[in-house]
């Protein structure tokens, strides 16, 4: 069974997700309480780790490509390294791009979502970072199967979803968000193309949320004018 997912997003009142092009606080609000608020309410959710995508785990880990000392490994069967008592840090990555240098980011154990795809020398680069690494089917789309995995190998109950755009809304397509929780910084961007909280990459056709609802759960003002909207995302009831 997998765990508990909730989207966990901050954005500017046009939901756009990049902070450094927001407008600036008002006189009298202190930016740095702002950007507080959001480890705050992360807190509360009680997860045992967070999932991004490739693109924000590369931004985080910073960690470079390395020839590894060792064989390949090649054989496509779980790695689980020493994760001790640690959250998890989980990458969506089935191209095996993101380079670690360590076992852990932010002081939460890496684990690497990948495709059977990856190179045998990607692996044995993981292997020797001490990153934990499963896999999502062949091509690496298979996130269901990963979350089960997940679940059944580290026994998370709660995982938090925190971008970016394309694999939120990846997460949406599957059906695999049971919460979302979006805390609206006191800001604009209004530049169009600039990422939103969610991006599925598809065709115009497409609905990524066909199918489900949003129920309101709570709502908050927080310190400096940021709100805090929660919903539970439940199947929609049928049309008559």
């Amino acid at each position: 069974m997998r765990p508990k997912i909730i989207c966990h997003m901050v954005t500017s009142i046009d939901g756009k997700l990049h902070p450094s092009r927001f407008t600036g606080p008002a006189a009298g609000v202190d930016a740095a309480r702002l950007r507080k608020h959001y480890d705050e309410v992360s807190a509360k959710f009680g997860a045992q780790g967070w999932m991004c995508g490739r693109v924000t785990m590369q931004e985080i880990s910073k960690g470079k490509a390395r020839t590894t000392t060792g064989p390949g490994i090649t054989s496509r069967e779980p790695f689980i390294g020493d994760r001790r008592d640690r959250d998890l840090a989980v990458a969506i990555d089935p191209h095996g791009k993101v380079h670690y240098g360590q076992d852990h980011l932010h002081g939460d154990h890496a684990v690497a979502v990948l495709s059977e795809e990856v190179s045998d020398a990607y692996l044995a680069e993981l292997q020797e970072d001490g990153v934990s690494y499963l896999f999502a089917g062949p091509d690496g789309r298979d996130l269901a199967k990963a979350m089960d995995a997940l679940s059944k190998t580290f026994g998370v109950k709660t995982l938090l979803l925190e971008g970016g755009a394309a694999i939120n809304g990846a997460f949406l397509k599957a059906g695999l968000i049971d919460e979302i929780s979006v805390l609206i910084h006191p800001a604009v961007d209004g530049l169009a193309g600039v990422e939103t909280i969610f991006e599925y990459q598809g065709g115009p056709e497409e609905r990524p949320g066909a199918g489900q609802a949003l129920r309101h759960l709570h709502t908050e003002t927080l310190e400096g004018g940021m709100v805090w909207l929660r919903y539970r995302v439940e199947t929609a009831p049928a049309q008559e």
